[in-house]
């Protein structure tokens, strides 16, 4: 009779993680689960697929190219006119109000083509030469398009400081504003305001900064701890204490002055204690598309979720567009869920998650 009370009591310790989400169905979690991941798919039209990730697993956005990593085919963007359509036929589809996500900063960076019949938008670095007047014109035309269509959260602008003359990914391509930091922060808030005033979310990129780093993430290992410097991370601070920040991306950089062990995208260090407790910040944690190889030839998939939930990342970016890579929602969603099973990952902060996103959508 004792042994089979001993035995009891281990079984309820065993399976106390499930029996703490008893209150709510598997798939009210996955679900859960599936709203706060932003994916990238296949084709210019509603898809049978996406449909099904809308409504199985509550899908929380999706993330928009004009055409595959070093590819010229086309992907999901063809011209403003087919870009609307998919995007009013998503968002018609969905009892919910989606993401819809793109990469458009200006100049080398922009998914939305003069090719295709878009408004072209210079490069950050140009803008900033030109004086505020100019900025301000220039993305007033670009919330205007990207409302038009129905874009409502954009990846930009980049806040990463120029200051490493070898720095391929931001630097040589003119994605960064300036070195000076205060010069950062003020073009970054024309760029932003502008993008409030057609209901469009800006997300600031690329926390701690990628400014000093001398590779690129998409290609591998980054290591940025000879480089960075402390001043990287002012034009955060002043943009999260002047209520410019809402969302902003996380790096898949190595620092070890800031965790020895992981990158930016997967510190607790860097996300909970740098960004949101140092520094206050109350937004939204996304990462950086988790496809990158920074990432996948260090990590497993099981790992790299477990490592950036528990990060503090509330919104997990899957781009589908690097290496032909595909990832299917259905697999991300049940790895998570077992992970939460099995106490790995806690269902509060996908709750979280969930309520973080929910506030934002009263934004759009």
């Amino acid at each position: 009779m004792e042994l089979l009370f001993k035995f009891f009591l281990l079984s309820l310790f065993i399976f106390l993680p499930l029996k703490a989400n008893s209150n709510i169905s598997e798939q009210e979690i996955k679900k859960l689960i599936g709203q706060t991941i932003i994916l990238g798919f296949e084709g210019d039209k509603l898809t049978t697929s996406l449909k099904k990730d809308i409504k199985k697993y509550n899908l929380g956005g999706v993330i928009l190219f004009d055409k595959y990593y070093k590819s010229k085919k086309t992907k999901n963007i063809k011209n403003p006119k087919q870009l609307k359509k998919l995007i009013s036929d998503i968002q018609n589809y969905s009892d919910y109000k989606m993401l819809i996500s793109i990469d458009q900063e200006g100049g080398w960076v922009s998914r939305l083509s003069s090719k295709n019949g878009f408004t072209k938008t210079p490069k950050a670095s140009h803008i900033s030469k030109k004086g505020t007047i100019f900025a301000k014109k220039v993305y007033q035309n670009l919330a205007k398009e990207l409302n038009n269509v129905g874009i409502n959260l954009n990846f930009a602008p980049v806040v990463d400081l120029s200051i490493n003359p070898k720095n391929k990914v931001i630097v040589y391509q003119g994605r960064s504003y300036s070195k000076d930091p205060a010069k950062v922060v003020k073009y970054s808030k024309i760029f932003i305001e502008e993008m409030n005033k057609k209901n469009i979310i800006s997300v600031l990129k690329h926390f701690p900064g990628h400014g000093s780093s001398l590779k690129d993430s998409h290609e591998g290992f980054v290591d940025i701890t000879k480089t960075w410097k402390k001043e990287e991370l002012i034009p955060y601070k002043k943009l999260i204490n002047s209520k410019h920040a809402k969302m902003i991306m996380t790096a898949h950089v190595f620092n070890k002055q800031l965790d020895k062990k992981y990158p930016a995208t997967l510190s607790s260090n860097i996300n909970n204690f740098i960004l949101r407790e140092k520094m206050n910040f109350k937004g939204l944690v996304i990462s950086d598309d988790l496809q990158m190889k920074a990432i996948t030839k260090q990590y497993s998939l099981k790992k790299t979720l477990e490592l950036a939930i528990n990060s503090g990342v509330n919104i997990l970016l899957f781009g589908n567009q690097i290496n032909n890579q595909k990832i299917k929602l259905e697999t991300i969603v049940n790895t998570v869920y077992e992970l939460i099973q099995k106490d790995k990952i806690k269902l509060s902060d996908i709750r979280k998650s969930n309520k973080l996103v929910k506030d934002l959508s009263f934004f759009l």
